[in-house]
């Protein structure tokens, strides 16, 4: 009795070495490194995370970060070159497809009775827009026949965890402050006064929303559903996507945070597609960079946390820990000071002081300087979140993320974008 939990856990997956490996000197047990790779993207592969994981764990746990685009086609063709995989739920269809991942049983994970109901259901409250394409409760359970659907089962495709609403980032030295809900709006993004100042994320599930609600905030098209959009429909979208292009409308197209912060520190840009951490990153600099709550919605999305479906026996068991790590607390926590939620948020309550608490969750004043993950103030004492508190800005979702049906040709016709 009394054993730490990180004792416990390291020893139970020396123990679980499937009977261990003999050497040839009899009665010797050959040591093993236990080792779990994750694959995803910047957002959450940071170093302080995987260092805090490694410690309360007690596994070695290596870090892949890169591109969205470049991740997915990674792990949808050489799914034993990871253990787990962190990105979007706009990836799972693509690598459920692809028989990159397994099932997860959601009888280990420990807190599963704690996840709230935005992935369970689809909504954090009764009164909530639950937006066009796939709300991510729609591809959560696997059923008998493999397919992914809303039924619940004890089997899922993904570990709910980190999520958030997107939208535009703009430089308010540049661009006149506008009114959340009201005035700021996806049309900016096509308006001519920023022309060659305008960046996009170049990713065809997530850019291709960007510039979708643009276009039908300017009244250029009218979509069936936005988040299925037929070939006709792309057809129209794109021919206004490369006419804009070659009036060098768009600065350009941006692969990861770290060179969307870039660009508009450098003020090559002063609008543009953005993660929150990139507008934590940039207010932590200096860069009055404000995350815009466009009067037609946001773009959400919700991450996912996949295993490998060649990872078998204690490594196996090991992504589970690192699994129930990430919603246990701190975790949370971290990831709160760069903007986003986490699928637990009353056991991450305890790691935020009141502050943070109130001015992350709550849409609620900070009385003093805020940090982010980096260390640096990013929220001035006096503010508020924009958007307002989470349930208010995951009432607003216009459209998740989403591998549309006609995602093949959008692909296509977004890489004709990019090489117009």
């Amino acid at each position: 009795m009394g054993i730490k939990r990180r004792s416990f856990v390291k020893q139970s997956l020396k123990l679980g070495t499937g009977a261990a490996v003999f050497s040839q000197a009899p009665y010797v047990w050959a040591k093993k490194e236990f080792k779990i790779r994750v694959l995803g993207t910047h957002v959450t592969l940071q170093e302080e995370l995987r260092r805090r994981a490694e410690k309360e764990l007690g596994i070695s746990v290596a870090f892949e970060p890169g591109g969205s685009a470049a991740v997915l086609h990674k792990a949808s063709t050489r799914p034993k070159s990871f253990d787990l995989y962190e990105q979007w739920s706009n990836s799972i269809n693509v690598l459920w497809q692809a028989g990159a991942i397994q099932p997860i049983d959601k009888r280990k994970i420990r807190y599963w009775n704690e996840v709230n109901p935005l992935t369970k259901e689809g909504k954090l409250t009764k009164d909530a827009r639950l937006g066009f394409g796939d709300a991510p409760y729609k591809l959560l359970y696997v059923q008998k026949n493999k397919t992914l659907s809303a039924q619940k089962t004890n089997f899922v495709s993904f570990l709910p965890y980190v999520h958030n609403v997107d939208s535009i980032g703009y430089n308010s030295a540049h661009i006149p402050l506008g009114e959340p809900y009201k005035t700021e709006s996806w049309g900016w993004l096509f308006d001519s006064k920023y022309r060659g100042k305008v960046a996009l994320v170049n990713a065809p599930t997530i850019g291709l929303f960007d510039v979708a609600l643009a276009a039908q905030a300017t009244g250029q098209m009218k979509f069936k559903d936005i988040g299925n959009m037929s070939r006709k429909e792309l057809d129209n979208l794109f021919k206004i996507l490369l006419r804009l292009k070659q009036e060098k409308h768009f600065r350009g197209f941006w692969n990861s945070v770290p060179t969307s912060v870039e660009l508009m520190k450098s003020e090559e840009v002063v609008i543009e597609s953005m993660f929150s951490p990139g507008v934590a990153a940039l207010n932590g600099e200096g860069v009055p960079c404000v995350y815009a709550a466009p009067k037609e919605g946001y773009r959400a999305w919700h991450g996912v946390m996949c295993l490998s479906a060649k990872t078998t026996g204690p490594v196996r068991d090991a992504a589970y820990e690192y699994m129930n790590w990430w919603l246990s607390g701190w975790p949370g926590a971290f990831i709160a000071r760069q903007g986003y939620y986490i699928s637990t948020p009353h056991l991450s309550r305890k790691f935020l002081s009141e502050d943070e608490w109130n001015y992350w969750y709550q849409g609620k004043a900070t009385r003093v300087d805020l940090k982010n993950t980096f260390g640096k103030v990013s929220v001035k004492a006096g503010q508020t979140r924009r958007g307002g508190s989470y349930e208010k800005r995951f009432s607003n979702v216009a459209v998740w993320n989403t591998v549309m049906d006609n995602y093949e040709y959008s692909l296509f016709k977004w890489n004709e974008l990019l090489s117009a």
